[in-house]
């Protein structure tokens, strides 16, 4: 039977939440699902990633050398560990570190690799990826005894398939390179969500005038229990952060809903949106381009809509 690896991403002690949908993806290829730890926490994890699929858990360790300093040496474990394992398909989430660490063991492995995928088949070997601004989506055939995949956060549903697990300490010879050191991480503003991981964001355009404006958005973001989302006009004119960026230069998310308040519909933004699978549009012009590209469309200003959305929702509790 198969095998198919899993990076079992972790920020702050907790499992990145889009690795569950990562894991059911590799659960529905049909073969044995075996996930790689470099946090030394597996006991913390194991019962979270058993219900959803995982059978073996590999706690990866290296002598002397702490991952969460060393990117080179993590990307080295973990190809040591697929390749230990006997993995045909090695996935993780498509995050800043998901990319860099996957990279990294692509190419200690000599495998072909793929990021931001929106889907992988298993039996094919094929992965389907979006090109040219999300104007066509590629499918891309993965040769080789292995292949390395990073899935764009979102894409896959977590489905709970629960399995016994077992947890396997495994120690891997790798070393120690001090090409590159991360000696700081400066954390983002911890009170925001991260826009990747978010299945519902609110985002605003030129037209909140203000960073002062974008107040009403957190609002209705707290009864939607969503994550705020800003275009680059918004950004680029000091209105919102580039943390809160949403789009081809920004962020790429794909939350279950996407509500656009005063969002033109570039195609640069559309391009890091256009897979969500619900898209609502507010705008006051009727021809704007983004009601083309939603599934529902609200004619109106979005300083009267948006406020009127926040009180209907606080009377459905």
């Amino acid at each position: 039977m198969s095998k198919t690896g899993v990076f079992i991403e972790t920020t702050d002690q907790e499992i990145k939440q889009s690795v569950f949908g990562v894991i059911s993806a590799a659960a529905a290829g049909g073969g044995e699902v075996t996930g790689f730890l470099l946090d030394g926490r597996a006991d913390k994890y194991k019962d979270q990633l058993a219900a959803c699929g995982v059978t073996e858990l590999v706690a990866l360790e290296a002598k002397d050398i702490d991952f969460s300093k060393s990117p080179q040496a993590t990307g080295e474990a973990l190809a040591k560990g697929a390749t230990d394992f006997g993995i045909s398909a090695l996935l993780g989430v498509s995050s800043p570190t998901g990319n860099d660490v996957l990279a990294r063991a692509a190419m200690a492995l000599k495998a072909p690799l793929a990021l931001d995928c929106m889907d992988v088949d298993f039996t094919a070997n094929t992965v389907k990826k979006s090109h040219f601004s999300g104007k066509a989506v590629a499918t891309l055939e993965m040769t080789g005894a292995l292949f390395v995949c990073g899935i764009r956060p979102n894409s896959f549903e977590a489905v709970e398939s629960p399995v016994t697990i077992k947890i396997t300490p495994h120690t891997v010879e790798v070393e120690n390179s001090d090409a590159i050191i991360v000696t700081e991480v400066q954390a983002a503003d911890s009170s925001r969500k991260d826009l990747t991981e978010a299945t519902v964001i609110i985002s605003g355009g030129r037209p909140m005038a203000s960073s002062d404006n974008f107040k009403i958005l957190d609002e209705c973001a707290r009864k939607l229990d969503a994550v705020v989302g800003a275009s680059r006009a918004a950004v680029d004119a000091g209105y919102a952060p580039h943390s809160m960026q949403v789009g081809q230069t920004g962020k790429i998310v794909s939350p279950k809903l996407y509500i656009g308040c005063g969002l033109s519909g570039s195609v640069q933004h559309f391009a890091g949106m256009k897979t969500s699978k619900v898209i609502v549009a507010i705008n006051t012009d009727k021809d704007a381009p983004i009601f083309t590209k939603s599934d529902y469309g609200i004619i109106g200003d979005l300083f009267e809509v948006v406020p009127a959305l926040t009180k209907e929702l606080e009377k459905q509790g």
